[in-house]
């Protein structure tokens, strides 16, 4: 039976699965999670979340080792827990395998990709690629089409992922820069915050300009640790925009939204912790990060939104490119 196994158990990890086994001609869909997971407890008890049902072909498991058998192995947990899972998943017999990473974040406070993080701790011979760009789980359910990107290291891991994965209702591009892709992926979120604070201090008009700048300055990053700059206008990072951005599907967003009216958003949001990785690392590296740097002081300093923000526009007056470059 040609079978595809699933980790994590939430919105985007379920839509995922309910892919795989209704778009891509997988057979069967093995998926587990924590058994004290309240999304998996709901679909245990009811075989559907708030977005969609499980189809037949979707089997839960509540011991991890049952859905290590299959040839590929989609992981969509949070982004801070992917080391533990790997510590974990590394004490069984994983050679061969092929993970696809489908989250979006860097590790804090190390700022690792998430594929460093993976590799580290699973010390066997697998096949790690990644999935990032636009898409909400919502969207897809009323069969509105979309593009991603899928990336690797190794060329013939991205072409297999690829062409298992294309559908009719996403396009999957083949990704170029494992760094780039991973770390424009992981800072869309953070610029989802921003744009999110813009909403609820209604000053959205704003939004045009964070849109140019703040690919810029996740080129600077980017380039720092050895990607591609131009990745940052790709469909991993300026690409995810319209859903991180301006969809009201998006938890980073809705995350700075309420917190500009002081309100709790109470769900997670990658964003915040990856914000917290990259401004250690722009402050170590004397990296040019004024979006990220604001957004730190604003969420975790606890700093005056709107004067924190306007301090951003009242930097000294500058070009808005330097020498044609982007960075």
């Amino acid at each position: 039976m040609d079978s595809i196994s699933l980790i994590g158990c939430g919105r985007w990890g379920t839509f995922l699965g309910w892919y795989a086994g209704n778009y891509c001609g997988f057979e069967r869909v093995d998926m587990y999670d924590i058994p004290t997971s309240p999304n998996f407890i709901e679909l245990k008890e009811t075989r559907k979340n708030a977005y969609l049902s499980l189809s037949d072909n979707m089997v839960l498991h509540e011991d991890v080792a049952e859905v290590l058998g299959n040839e590929i192995i989609i992981v969509s947990i949070g982004c801070q827990h992917l080391r533990s899972l790997a510590k974990q998943l590394n004490g069984y017999n994983l050679n061969g395998k092929t993970f696809l990473l489908a989250m979006k974040g860097l590790e804090e406070p190390s700022a690792k990709t998430l594929e460093q993080v993976f590799k580290e701790e699973i010390k066997q011979d697998i096949h790690v690629g990644i999935l990032a760009g636009p898409g909400h789980v919502q969207d897809y359910m009323k069969g509105v089409p979309s593009c991603a990107v899928i990336d690797s290291y190794e060329p013939e891991i991205k072409d297999k992922l690829i062409k298992r994965l294309s559908s009719e209702l996403i396009r999957f591009y083949y990704g170029t820069d494992m760094i780039g892709n991973q770390i424009g992926a992981a800072l869309k979120n953070v610029v989802g915050i921003a744009a999110g604070i813009l909403d609820g201090l209604g000053w959205y008009g704003l939004k045009g300009a964070l849109m140019a700048r703040a690919p810029i300055e996740v080129g600077r990053f980017i380039k720092h640790f050895g990607g591609n700059p131009q990745n940052a206008y790709g469909l991993a990072h300026l690409g995810d925009y319209e859903a991180t951005l301006f969809s009201p599907h998006s938890h980073n967003r809705r995350f700075g939204e309420m917190l500009a009216k002081g309100e709790n958003f109470g769900k997670l949001a990658e964003g915040v912790a990856t914000l917290k990785a990259v401004k250690l690392i722009a402050d170590e590296q004397g990296i040019d990060m004024p979006i990220s740097q604001a957004l730190y002081k604003v969420v975790y300093e606890k700093a005056d939104i709107k004067e924190t923000l306007k301090s951003m526009f009242e930097r000294g007056l500058k070009k808005e490119f330097d020498n044609d470059t982007i960075c």
